[in-house]
């Protein structure tokens, strides 16, 4: 920008950073968009776990608790002699997933594993049996290589916490030095501080993306390919980060004049506005663009995000610069204000916190339950102490002893920042954790009420499951077959379920064809009993066929 005038620089600084933003909002826009989910769990099978069937299924189906996306080669189904018996690519319709299955295969214990990812961009991998006739010893997969490097794991999480680092490190210098800097006072020292925040959240985005790629399909940190790039970019969590990447480089523009001190009102507009987009992008690459309710989610967790950026980052600006340069005059002005201003950033944060952990939790029982839960817990803890530190600094500046006494405040900011940094470590932990709301429903694996039988029509076979087959809510699945096991597909399924014992009627079963073969519903039994089930298939305009199934409920 050599020749420039001032007020063309900044000119030209708005605009590139209007334009920043505009392509910010066209990819937010054209951003693939996600279900509703987080870290799924496996809730059902079938076959289910260590269930023992009469004849080898065609398919083999897992339902997860939200829709999952694939990882190339990470789902297997091992024969008991140890050779594949999966055929072809397995279909993914939300949260359901169907691996064709060769039923011709021999008799024991065949070995399913599954590496899938959630919506909310973590990797989910597990592993059961299943018996065809009789057990037998399990197969090794001994192609799985997706196994989960703890490395990998834990750079994920460093990566993270220095985004957390290096925001707050940005926020806080911008803050104060555009509000609270005294004009005599030299501007280096925050200004350093600023681009050196600006740069670690640079950093992290870029190691996010990286490292995005091993950890989802599994690896060491330079188990990276062209393929797994593609992947990463083209999914939310990727979309987000170059949203990131981009904001920053947009806002860089403005942050020269800010931290200069020469940075007019609609600078600090468009800025404000830059940084509170940036903000979004951290939620929507993880657990809360995939809550229950995702629009809460998303604006709750900026704010908390942006609370703390400017609590702590405004502390560190303090601690390290202010306390130490500015004289009595200046301190008895600035941090009365300062203080009104953290309040007002703790009270966004509690509030904020609050929300979040009763979206993410749920219930009680999740909080003291779980991993997620427990660690939240220790959060909150360290939390409160924060605050305990914060209301003596505080108490420090009301009593007007704060000009008097620099090096108290100072040593207790120090405190604060000490026990926040931990607290900020535990955040970082959080987000790869799988939420407590869900890790208190993984029931994957066989329940003990679990259901199944074949019985045979003159045309064809059906095989019917239902889980749990207990009082209350059940749900049923259907698979039909013909007379040498393969799929049969159907036109229109038909169901109902009586308990004749106890005078209650047919009770009609809604039920939602996933495959050809293969149809699902839940029905509600409100007693224990004898339960007969009647299920019709029609297979062509003219040929159908009705079994029923005796189902003992609990």
């Amino acid at each position: 920008m050599i020749g420039m005038t001032a007020a063309t620089r900044r000119w030209f600084a708005r605009l590139t950073a209007a334009a920043g933003l505009l392509v910010t909002l066209v990819a937010l826009l054209i951003a693939p968009a996600g279900p509703a989910s987080a870290h799924a769990v496996l809730v059902s099978s079938s076959p289910v776990s260590s269930v023992v069937v009469p004849t080898g299924p065609a398919e083999v189906v897992l339902t997860f608790s939200e829709s999952v996306r694939k990882v190339p080669g990470k789902i297997r189904v091992i024969a008991p002699d140890g050779s594949r018996a999966d055929r072809g690519e397995p279909t993914f319709e939300g949260a359901v997933v169907t691996i064709p299955v060769d039923p011709a295969g021999g008799r024991g214990t065949y070995l399913v594993s599954y590496r899938v990812i959630s919506a909310d961009s973590h990797p989910v991998s597990g592993a059961f049996t299943y018996s065809v006739g009789a057990p037998s010893p399990p197969p090794v997969d001994s192609g799985d290589d997706s196994r989960a490097d703890p490395v990998v794991g834990n750079a994920v999480k460093v990566a993270k916490y220095l985004g957390y680092v290096g925001l707050l490190l940005v926020a806080g210098p911008a803050l104060v030095l555009a509000a609270l800097w005294p004009r005599r006072l030299p501007r280096r020292g925050p200004t350093r501080l600023a681009w050196f925040g600006l740069g670690l959240v640079a950093l992290s985005a870029l190691a996010d993306v990286w490292l995005q790629v091993p950890y989802t399909a599994g690896g060491g940190l330079l188990d990276v390919t062209g393929e797994g790039f593609s992947t990463v970019l083209g999914s939310t969590f990727g979309v987000a980060h170059l949203v990131r990447l981009g904001l920053l480089a947009a806002a860089a523009f403005l942050l020269r004049p800010l931290l200069a001190g020469s940075a007019g009102r609609a600078d600090l507009v468009i800025l404000g506005v830059l940084g509170g987009a940036a903000l979004l992008t951290w939620p929507l690459a993880g657990h809360p663009a995939a809550s229950p309710a995702p629009a809460v989610s998303v604006v709750v967790d900026a704010v908390h995000l942006g609370s703390m950026a400017v609590w702590l980052g405004g502390l560190v600006t303090l601690a390290g610069f202010l306390l130490r340069q500015a004289d009595e005059r200046e301190l008895g002005a600035i941090l009365p204000i300062w203080s009104r201003w953290a309040a007002l950033a703790v009270s966004a944060l509690l509030l904020a916190g609050t929300v979040q952990a009763l979206i993410e939790v749920a219930t009680p029982d999740a909080l003291v339950g779980t991993t997620y839960g427990r660690l939240l817990l220790g959060k909150i803890g360290l939390f409160v102490l924060v605050i305990a530190v914060a209301a003596y600094s505080r108490q420090l500046v009301r009593r007007r002893a704060a000009a008097g006494r620099p090096a108290a405040v100072r040593r207790a900011i120090q405190v604060e920042l000490a026990i926040t940094a931990v607290v900020l470590g535990l955040s970082a932990t959080l987000v790869q954790t799988t939420p407590a709301r869900t890790a208190a429903t993984d029931v994957a694996g066989a329940p003990s009420g679990y259901f199944s039988t074949t019985v045979a029509s003159p045309i064809f076979s059906v095989q019917v499951e239902m889980d749990p087959a207990e009082r209350g809510n059940n749900s049923v699945h259907l698979y039909t077959y013909t007379k040498d096991n393969r799929p049969q597909p159907v036109v229109e399924w038909r169901a109902t379920a009586a308990l004749p014992s106890a005078g209650i009627e047919p009770i009609e079963i809604p039920l939602l064809p996933l495959t050809d073969n293969h149809a699902t519903g839940e029905i509600n039994l409100p007693a224990a009993g004898e339960w007969q089930l009647r299920v019709t298939a029609r297979t062509s305009d003219i040929d159908q066929a009705t079994v029923t199934v005796t189902v003992p409920v609990r």
